[in-house]
């Protein structure tokens, strides 16, 4: 749908600008008088960058029920042309994470040069073994990478091949794989046998990676396996990736923990093991609820950040996460939560940015624990939201991006431009 979005956002600064300069002026007082330069960080915050997954543009859904919402995207394209809205607005999210096959196109050098006309790029591609493809030989339900029968796991491994191949031919630089192999029943695996066949079969993946490019895993603590799951934590993830070698990762994602989990102790101690690969952002309240990042647990993501931005801070050799947003969106348009996510992520990093590190390390030294927290908390409290909107409007994006796309009337464009497939069941996707 075409929409008119230099107009638009110039109008919303023409309307909302002078207060978020005055705001931002404030704000730039308060800082300097902590030594805080307001410039140098919204540099920062201009330079992040968190990728958007293809499949989070469409509604999600439960075990029970989807309901589609209007105009959802029917192909990869229109999926991009999503894509490409949220960046043109937000302006951290010129990267797409691909889902093979859903995302498979039929030129991929065509799908390559039209992300890229729309200053987007297909960085990563993740693999799908986790459910049965039409006229696959082999069926996934009892596993893949691990499955007990070779030919269901070469299987398995040819299409994590595919999916590199492809997505050389894409531009891509990192390969993802998560599987939902395990088991339901005690008994029903030899739990230390079926964690060898899922290495070899990754030793396979990795020997083929291409040039250049990293491999992530992705440990989940359970579901679709409820009894046990090969890859459940992130021990075993990094033992993993310790025994492919260099170029293997473990991916975190916030969900797939326990409840009450320290995520930000497992990123320092990945960090820590040079094998920290990256990230899947969202947020939950008891499980893998793949809710909208930042949304129940704020300050979690601000103590994640913290531990990446020592680390950065330190120069750590290897030091290079990927970020990206890993959602389910069962209520809300897409792409607004998207948008609205990717803000919460970047505001994380920024708040994070403000910490004053050689205070923090000075009461860290003296053991002085309340004042370890206050000099947390007093970046975790700063309202850096006039900076994340600065640094939005230098590179021609909206103050508001949600409100702007709301008055884009763009979803409502969309519902008769993508009429809407006949489609029934559930899913999370």
């Amino acid at each position: 749908m075409a929409v008119a979005w230099d107009e638009l956002i110039e109008r919303e600064w023409r309307r909302s600008g002078p207060a978020l300069q005055e705001d931002y002026d404030h704000l730039g007082r308060q800082l300097k008088r902590r030594g805080v330069d307001i410039a140098a960080i919204e540099a920062r915050a201009a330079a992040f960058v968190v990728a958007v997954p293809s499949w989070g543009v469409a509604t999600g859904g439960t075990r029970f029920a989807r309901f589609a919402g209007p105009g959802e995207p029917r192909n990869v394209f229109e999926k991009i042309d999503d894509c490409h809205v949220i960046n043109r607005l937000c302006c951290v999210t010129p990267d797409i994470s691909l889902h093979i096959p859903w995302d498979e196109p039929d030129d991929p050098a065509a799908l390559r040069s039209f992300a890229a006309v729309r200053g987007l790029t297909l960085g990563t591609t993740n693999s799908n073994t986790f459910e049965d493809q039409p006229g696959q030989a082999h069926s996934y339900k009892f596993g893949s990478l691990s499955h007990t029968e070779a030919a269901v796991r070469e299987q398995a491994i040819a299409h994590n091949l595919h999916c590199m191949t492809l997505g050389e031919r894409l531009g891509a630089r990192a390969h993802s794989v998560w599987i939902g192999d395990g088991g339901n029943f005690p008994g029903q695996q030899h739990v230390r046998r079926a964690l060898d066949r899922y290495l070899g079969s990754l030793h396979a993946i990795y020997d083929a990676l291409p040039p250049g490019w990293r491999l992530f895993i992705e440990h989940k603590l359970y579901e679709p396996a409820f009894y046990s799951t090969v890859l459940n934590d992130w021990g075993v993830s990094y033992h993993c990736a310790r025994e492919l070698g260099p170029r293997a990762f473990s991916l975190v994602d916030f969900g797939h923990h326990a409840p009450n989990v320290n995520i930000e102790m497992i990123v320092a101690r990945l960090i820590q093991f040079g094998k920290l690969g990256g990230f899947h952002f969202n947020d939950s309240q008891y499980g893998d609820d793949d809710l909208d990042a930042g949304s129940i647990k704020p300050f979690q993501l601000f103590l994640v950040f913290n531990e990446l931005v020592a680390a950065e801070a330190e120069g750590v050799a290897g030091f290079d996460p990927c970020y990206m947003l890993d959602q389910s969106h069962n209520v809300t348009d897409p792409l607004e939560s998207l948008m609205a996510s990717a803000v919460e992520v970047q505001r994380a990093y920024v708040q994070a940015c403000l910490v004053d590190r050689e205070a923090l390390d000075a009461y860290q030294e003296r053991n002085d624990a309340l004042m370890s927290l206050a000099t947390l908390k007093q970046a975790f409290t700063t309202d850096v939201a006039p900076i994340l909107a600065m640094a939005r409007r230098a590179r021609g994006g909206a103050i508001d991006p949600v409100a702007v796309y709301r008055e884009s009337r763009y979803r409502q464009g969309l519902a008769t431009e993508r009429p809407a497939p006949l489609r029934r069941g559930a899913g999370i996707v």
